[in-house]
C-alpha cells in the first residue's frame, strides 16, 4: 500500500473546496488545514485551481488532490501542478487509465451498481457516490451488500451530523463540500469558521471510522 492509501486509510476524510469567489480559495483551504484536514481537493471549476493545488502541494504533510477531472487534458493539468489524486463526478475509463499509469490515486463519481462496478474494474481505488442521495446511509449498506469489495466514499450529503450513519453504513471515507466551505462564510471571509467547523469535522470523522464494523 502506498503512502497516500495509508493516509486515505488512516483518516477517512477530505476537504473538498469548490467557489465561485477567487479571493476566498487560499485562506479557506488554510483553514481547513488548520482545522486538521490533510487531504484535500480543489475542483477544476474553482478559479485558479491549478495554481493553488500547486502552492498547497508544496506542503509534503498535504495530501492535495484535483476535482472535477473530466478528460485527460484536465487530468494532466493536475499531475503537472503537483495533484496527487483525481476526482470526477463521473467514471471515465481513460482517467482512471491515466491516474494509475501515473502512480495517482483515482476516485471517479457512480451512482448506480453499474457505474460502481464499472468504475471498479478500470482500476478505480476509490468510488465516489455521486450525486448523494437523499437517504444516503442506507443507499451506501445496500449497494454494499451484494457489492462489499467496493471502496465507496460519499460526498454530496455528508455532513458533520450524519458522517457516522454513513461510516456505520459501511463507507470507506467521506468528503466535506459546502458543509465545511459554507458559501456565506466563504462570501464573507468568516475563515474561524470554516476553521472551527473543520477541527468538529475531522474529530467526528476519526470517531465514527474507529466505531464502523
Amino acid at each position: 500500500m502506498s503512502q497516500d492509501h495509508e493516509l486515505f486509510e488512516r483518516l477517512r476524510c477530505s476537504a473538498i473546496l469548490r467557489t465561485p469567489h477567487p479571493e476566498a480559495v487560499a485562506p479557506a483551504m488554510r483553514a481547513a488545514v488548520e482545522g486538521g484536514f490533510r487531504i484535500i481537493e480543489f475542483t477544476l471549476t474553482t478559479p485558479h485551481a491549478l495554481d493553488h493545488i500547486r502552492e498547497f502541494a508544496r506542503d509534503r504533510d498535504l495530501l492535495v488532490g484535483a476535482g472535477t477531472v473530466l478528460d485527460l487534458d484536465g487530468a494532466r493539468g493536475a499531475k503537472d501542478a503537483g495533484a496527487r489524486f483525481l476526482v470526477a463526478p463521473n467514471t471515465d475509463p481513460e482517467v482512471i487509465g491515466f491516474a494509475k499509469q501515473n502512480g495517482m490515486i483515482a476516485i471517479p463519481g457512480a451512482y448506480t451498481p453499474t457505474e460502481m462496478v464499472l468504475a471498479h474494474t478500470s482500476g478505480a481505488d476509490f468510488v465516489k457516490l455521486f450525486p448523494g442521495p437523499v437517504n444516503g446511509p442506507e443507499y451506501v449498506r445496500t449497494v454494499l451488500g451484494p457489492l462489499p469489495f467496493l471502496k465507496l466514499f460519499p460526498t454530496s450529503g455528508v455532513t458533520l451530523d450524519n458522517v457516522a450513519e454513513f461510516m456505520a453504513a459501511g463507507a470507506y471515507g467521506v468528503g466535506f463540500v459546502n458543509c465545511l466551505f459554507d458559501p456565506e462564510d466563504m462570501r464573507a471571509g468568516r475563515f474561524d469558521a470554516i476553521r472551527d467547523r473543520a477541527r468538529r469535522m475531522c474529530a467526528a470523522a476519526a470517531s465514527a471510522a474507529t466505531a464502523a464494523p
